[in-house]
Order: C-alpha cells, then structure tokens, then sequence
C-alpha cells in the first residue's frame, strides 16, 4: 500500500498500479486503486483482498466512501484479508483472542 494517497501510479506516472497488474488490466487515469496499491507491493497485497474479497466489492466499497477515509479503509481491509488468509474462520479476531490471552 503506498502511504501517500495523493501519489499515484497510474499509466502515466510509471506503470500499473498493484490491483491493475494483479487482474493484468490497464491502469487508467481514474483508477480508484491506484492511490492505495503501488506497483512494487500493492500486487502482494492486492492479490490477498481480491482472494477474499473481490476485486469488484472493494472497489464499489471505496467508490461508496468519502476519498478522505479510503486510505483508512484499504489498510483495514489488507489486514482483514491476510487474516483470513491465514485463519479462514476467525480472521483477525483470533489475534484478538490472542492478545487477550497475554493480559
């Protein structure tokens, strides 16, 4: 996930950005990954959110929410994503469970 959302890697700036090489498509001007996938790990971390997720539902779930909170939004769903990964069923609440074991 790039940290700056106001930096795009669009196919004008350098490249696709993670989403758009990931589904291998190109990066148009207005893509509303771009800002949150680079093109050096966004694809890891894409790939990880369209396994889970789909493409399409985080991408009407962004285009639904103000641009102010979209990067809150990407980094929450990331982490979501990984969770599941690793945890189908709990997810990041079997960290939760985890941490709440060590108090």
């Amino acid at each position: 996930m790039s940290s700056n959302p106001s930096t795009s890697s669009t196919s004008g700036g350098g490249g696709p950005c993670g989403a758009c090489k990931f589904l291998r498509r190109k990066c148009v001007a207005g893509c509303i990954f771009a800002p949150y996938f680079d093109s050096d790990q966004g694809a890891a971390h894409f790939a990880a959110v369209h396994k889970v997720f789909g493409a399409s539902n985080v991408s009407k779930l962004l285009f639904h929410l103000p641009v102010q909170r979209r990067h809150d939004a990407v980094v929450t769903i990331c982490y979501e994503a990984q969770a599941r990964l690793r945890d189908p069923v709990y997810g990041c609440v079997s960290h939760i469970f985890a941490l709440q074991q060590q108090v």
